[in-house]
C-alpha cells in the first residue's frame, strides 16, 4: 500500500491542481495535505509493525542520593 500512495502523490504532483472541462470542475487536495496523509499512514504502519506498538516503558531511578 505505501508504494501505491507514493505513486498517487507523485502522479498528483505532476497533474494540474484544478481542471475545468465542459462545465465539469475537478480539484485535488493540496500537496502538503497529501504529504501529511502519507506521513500519518507511514507512522501508523510502523507503529503496528513494532512489538511495542509505539510505546516504550522505562524504569526511572532517582540519581544523586547515595544509599
Amino acid at each position: 500500500m505505501p508504494d501505491d500512495l507514493q505513486d498517487a502523490i507523485e502522479t498528483n504532483a505532476q497533474a494540474p491542481r484544478r481542471v475545468v472541462s465542459d462545465g465539469v470542475e475537478a480539484e485535488q487536495h493540496p500537496l502538503p495535505a497529501q504529504i501529511a496523509a502519507d506521513r500519518y499512514l507511514s507512522s501508523q504502519t510502523a507503529a503496528a509493525a513494532s512489538a511495542s506498538r509505539g510505546l516504550r516503558f522505562s524504569k526511572i531511578k532517582p540519581g544523586g542520593a547515595a544509599p
